[in-house]
C-alpha cells in the first residue's frame, strides 16, 4: 500500500489550499480585533452592572462571567459566518446544554443577554452598531439607576421587645420613618418580635432610637428591595 507523506501533500498544494481557505474569512488580525473589542465591551457591561447593582451581595464572579460571555460569543459568530450547516450544528449543540445555576436576580438575566448580544454584533463585525448599543444602554441604565437611588431607601426593622412598649415604638416610627408598615408579629411568653418595612429619606440612627425606648431588647435593620413598592 502506498503511503502519502507530508511532502507529497505539501507539493500537491493541499495543505496550502487548506490554510488559504481557513484564513480567507478568519485571519489572526481580524480575530484579535474582534476579541479586543469584545473585551472592552464586556468590561463596560461589567462596570455598569457593578454601578447599578442593588442586590444584597455583589458577585465579582458574575461580573467576570459577563466579560467571558462577550469574549466567547464573538469568535463563535465569526466562525459561523454565512455557513448555514455550521450554524445549524451550533444551534443543535447548544440545544442539548442544560444550565443548572439559577439566576437569583431577574436583572442579571438581562445583563447576560446584553453581553451575548454584544458578542454577536462584534462577531458579525458590526462595530458601529455595537458601539452605539453598548454606550446607549450604559447611559440608560446608569440614568435609571440614579433615579432609583434617589427614592427613599427600604429596610426591614426587626425588634424584640416587651408588649407594653409597642405604643412608644410606633410613635418613634412616625417621627423617624417616612413610611412604615407591619410585616409580621410574634408574641411569646418571653416577649414579642415584630418586623416592620420602613422607608427613610436619609440615613438615620433609627436602631439607636428604638434601643432608647424602655422595653426594647434589641433592634436590627436590614436593607431590602421591594417589587411592588408601598
Amino acid at each position: 500500500m502506498d503511503t502519502v507523506s507530508f511532502n507529497d501533500l505539501n507539493k500537491s498544494g493541499a495543505i496550502s489550499d487548506w490554510f488559504a481557505s481557513q484564513l480567507s474569512s478568519f485571519t489572526p488580525a481580524s480575530a484579535a480585533a474582534v476579541l479586543a473589542c469584545a473585551l472592552v465591551a464586556g468590561l463596560i457591561i461589567s462596570l455598569v452592572y457593578k454601578k447599578t447593582y442593588r442586590g444584597v451581595l455583589y458577585s465579582p464572579n458574575f461580573a467576570l462571567t459577563l466579560v467571558m460571555l462577550t469574549l466567547i460569543t464573538a469568535p463563535v459568530v465569526m466562525a459561523i459566518g454565512s455557513d448555514v450547516a455550521l450554524s445549524m450544528g451550533m444551534v443543535g449543540a447548544l440545544s442539548i446544554v442544560r444550565f443548572r445555576t439559577a439566576v437569583k436576580e431577574p436583572l442579571d438575566t438581562a445583563y447576560m443577554f446584553w453581553a451575548i448580544t454584544m458578542g454577536i454584533l462584534l462577531g458579525a463585525k458590526m462595530y458601529v452598531i455595537a458601539l452605539v448599543v453598548v454606550f446607549g444602554i450604559s447611559v440608560i441604565l446608569l440614568a435609571l439607576s440614579f433615579i432609583k437611588f434617589r427614592n427613599p431607601n427600604s429596610y426591614l426593622l426587626v425588634m424584640h421587645y416587651d408588649e407594653y412598649a409597642q405604643g412608644d415604638i410606633e410613635a418613634a416610627l412616625r417621627r423617624e420613618a417616612r413610611f412604615y408598615r407591619l410585616r409580621s408579629k410574634t408574641v411569646t411568653r418571653a416577649g414579642a418580635e415584630m418586623t416592620y418595612e420602613i422607608r427613610l429619606d436619609q440615613k438615620s440612627d433609627i436602631v439607636g432610637r428604638m434601643l432608647d425606648i424602655e422595653g426594647v431588647h434589641d433592634a436590627t435593620i436590614v436593607a431590602c428591595q421591594t417589587e411592588t413598592g408601598a
